[in-house]
């Protein structure tokens, strides 16, 4: 997991966008101290899954209401 995000800091720094969600996931790339590397880190692992299936957030719905 370490390495990943390692690979992933690199591929950020070549111009590319990484994104990763989940609590685990921010934190392994605070383990593997790349998180400032990272293009988008979000703690809600299912809401952001979610959020790029398309499918609209109670949360943001109520803001645009």
């Amino acid at each position: 997991t370490v390495r990943i995000a390692q690979l992933l800091a690199t591929e950020t720094q070549k111009g590319a966008y990484t994104l990763v969600g989940g609590g685990d996931t921010a934190s392994a790339a605070q383990v593997a101290e790349v998180a400032h590397q990272l293009s988008f880190i979000s703690t809600g692992g299912g809401a952001l899954l979610e959020m790029l299936a398309g499918k609209t957030l109670p949360g943001i719905a109520a803001l645009l209401s």
